[in-house]
């Protein structure tokens, strides 16, 4: 007796696949990452993420155009801070006239409807590389957290729409939501790194910001006691929760493809948007294996943003967005 019912006829050809696909990417799908440095006319490469750069913001302000003209309409901004400007508060972050402040403005004049996301948290500020201010071998949460509350009110006032905690410190989501209101700023929305995780995959990120942890005595040479353990899942949950409960609007999974289980497990109990951040070592191996022609680039791209997406993700932050939306024609 042969089948009545053929899975294959829904596979028979593109046009058929094309109309039953389950998970379709758009353009409005990504959050475009992009590193800043000082100065003028610089558009550097960096050299652990192939074909991806630090920009001057003259460059920032042509790469925000061409991206809106692309149909990406989002952005979120780090920056690499001189060492001079570095210390232990990360105080530069308070700058009204700081790099990222200067950003943010400069995305707004070039593109006044790009969102624009920026990142908040120490390590880029830091003459020790972590998130939060370094005391006694330790990470200071209270006072780290108060300072991240500040730090959201300047990127708030330079006209960011929403601040994007990525340090893990507990509690920072209530203290950054009260300080905005309590400064008017009751229209900035809080997108938090509710699961990030301590991953081997951030490599290149820290390459492209010089915001690795010191190897200095006294200095935790890891981000493990404020990032989540790779082994564990229901903390996910818990962290997500919290947060939600503390007013962020949009949550966050970090690293991706790793994770994709934990992004299903948030998905199905949160009623907040998700993002899932596709981070900077996921981008280099890939990068890397094309190179060698073990891997058809593109093929493997697109099936990882897919999957991402097809995990829960309402959300993708990742370096490829250009490349897909270029395929995507």
């Amino acid at each position: 007796m042969y089948p009545l019912r053929r899975n294959r006829r829904l596979r028979a050809n593109d046009s058929i696949r094309h109309l039953v696909r389950e998970t379709i990417l758009t353009p409005s799908d990504f959050l475009v990452p992009l590193f800043l440095v000082e100065g003028k006319g610089i558009k550097e490469e960096i050299a652990s993420m192939p074909d991806y750069y630090r920009l001057s913001l003259d460059n920032l302000e042509k790469e925000v155009k061409e991206l809106w003209k692309m149909g990406l309409c989002a952005v979120l901004l780090f920056v690499k801070v001189p060492d001079n400007l570095k210390d232990n508060k990360g105080s530069e972050a308070l700058n009204a006239n700081g790099l990222m402040q200067l950003a943010i403005k400069t995305v707004k004049n070039a593109c006044p409807d790009m969102l624009v996301m920026t990142d908040v948290a120490l390590d880029p500020y830091s003459s020790y590389g972590h998130d939060g201010i370094v005391e006694g071998g330790k990470i200071l949460n209270d006072k780290t957290a108060e300072l991240l509350a500040e730090m959201s009110v300047s990127h708030a006032n330079a006209g960011a729409d929403f601040v994007a905690p990525s340090d893990m410190m507990d509690g920072r989501i209530k203290i950054i939501r009260e300080a905005l209101e309590d400064e008017g700023l009751i229209d900035t929305g809080i997108m938090s790194y509710s699961a990030k995780y301590a991953s081997a995959f951030y490599g290149p990120f820290r390459d492209a910001l010089d915001s690795a942890p010191a190897d200095l005595k006294g200095v935790p040479k890891t981000k493990k006691t404020y990032q989540m353990d790779p082994a564990n899942r229901l903390e996910a949950i818990r962290e997500t929760r919290m947060d939600i409960e503390e007013g962020a609007d949009i949550v966050m999974v970090k690293p991706g493809l790793c994770y994709l289980d934990i992004v299903r497990d948030i998905k199905n109990v949160v009623d907040v948007p998700v993002a899932v951040y596709q981070v900077s070592g996921e981008y280099a191996m890939l990068k890397a294996a094309a190179e060698k022609g073990w891997l058809d680039h593109d093929a493997v791209m697109m099936e990882q943003l897919i999957s991402i997406k097809r995990a829960g993700a309402n959300i993708i932050a990742s370096y490829f967005a250009k490349d897909a939306v270029k395929l995507m024609g």
